[in-house]
């Protein structure tokens, strides 16, 4: 209806996704979008709609779009994964407030049907690409506002592959806090047999000790070996906070998974874990490096000061560099090295294959050589 799939049951994974897949080299440029509508999800929580243009806005699921908003005086730029299918001709993102957010307090109070906000095309890596054809077991842990992405990978799995199945375990507080609640036990009525869902609750007693706390080592285990005995699944996906995605991937790498099956995606990130490549290093006395960065053609140049990192550079230098979080969290300013060495001081998004390829995120980069060349066209 805007654009978006409009696809018929016999055709393929590859003739669905053909569009997206041509998307992969559109610019991560802002577009001013327009508010369909803003639902109240919970207390805390709205999922807001948008009419996008007719091309550059194609996603998979579990993607995100970054939004950015003017707030008193200030630019902020968040982003919020899409909760909607791409089966479904909607473009919808989950926004939940957080304490002192600035952006998700606005958005959840005062964004409204008809409002124009600026947005950029989705972007990201936790992604699910599922076929007809695919008679595969999915598993995904979820936690608070980690349903999002997690959502479009569900609905987009059950009705795309007829033979899929689907397992998901969310994390929340109370029955109250459960983000899209009633829509997901509609979808397991409309595929039973095919999806499952174990709400588990860490200030709320069901009547079940091992549906009561929170998501550590030991739930998790407990929780695969009941409702996951075999360990079947074909892949695992984990969303939510940054201690919950740590535990459940420790207990599925123990129990023999191969962790290319294991994807996850962080919502916040509070230490430093194994996704960290490295620590500036200390060695590099020299002050400040001429960096080179590409963007849409265009070179800018400039000293950079050694303990700078390249985004923040670049943005000081006049480059309009894509970025969103800034935490390692999102890759929206993900670039790749032309020339010379860098050290990342954190990664949370890029996976193994696209730092062996050279791409690094911006946000977290230093110049370790005397000349470095990044371009955000690769």
């Amino acid at each position: 209806m805007f654009g978006f799939f409009k696809k018929n049951s016999e055709e393929t994974t590859n003739s669905l996704l053909t569009s997206i897949v041509k998307q992969k080299g559109v610019k991560p440029k802002f577009h001013k979008l327009k508010v369909l509508d803003v639902r109240k999800e919970t207390d805390d929580c709205v999922s807001v709609s948008f009419l996008p243009p007719v091309k550059g806005f194609q996603y998979l699921p579990g993607q995100y779009i970054t939004l950015k908003k003017e707030i008193n005086g200030e630019e902020l730029r968040r982003s919020y994964s899409i909760c909607s299918s791409p089966l479904d001709g909607e473009l919808r993102v989950a926004i939940k407030r957080v304490p002192d957010g600035r952006f998700s307090s606005w958005a959840t109070k005062e964004l409204c049907a008809g409002d124009q906000i600026e947005v950029m095309p989705p972007m990201g890596n936790f992604i699910l690409e599922p076929s007809i054809d695919d008679n595969h077991e999915y598993v995904a842990f979820a936690a608070g506002s980690g349903i999002t992405p997690v959502l479009s990978m569900i609905k987009t799995t059950l009705k795309l592959s007829k033979n899929s199945k689907f397992t998901l375990f969310y994390g929340n507080k109370k029955s109250s806090s459960i983000i899209f609640k009633r829509e997901l036990e509609d979808l397991k009525d409309l595929y039973l047999g095919r999806f499952e869902i174990h709400h588990v609750l860490s200030r709320e007693d069901q009547g079940s000790d091992l549906l009561f706390g929170r998501i550590d080592k030991d739930r998790a285990t407990s929780l695969l070996k009941k409702f996951q005995p075999k360990m079947n699944a074909h892949s695992f996906f984990l969303c939510g906070p940054e201690a919950m995605i740590n535990n459940v991937s420790d207990v599925i790498a123990d129990m023999d998974v191969d962790k290319t099956n294991i994807h996850f995606e962080l919502f916040s990130s509070t230490t430093k874990t194994e996704k960290t490549i490295s620590k500036p290093s200390s060695k590099n006395k020299k002050p400040s490096s001429n960096v080179t960065v590409i963007l849409d053609g265009e070179k800018t140049h400039f000293e950079q000061p050694s303990k700078t990192f390249v985004l923040d550079a670049a943005l000081a230098a006049g480059a309009d560099i894509p970025y969103a979080c800034k935490g390692a969290v999102c890759c929206t300013c993900r670039a790749k090295v032309l020339e010379g060495s860098v050290e990342m001081a954190m990664n949370y998004s890029l996976t193994d294959e696209e730092v062996d390829e050279g791409y690094v995120l911006s946000c977290q980069t230093l110049p370790k050589s005397p000349d470095v060349v990044i371009s955000f066209d690769d």
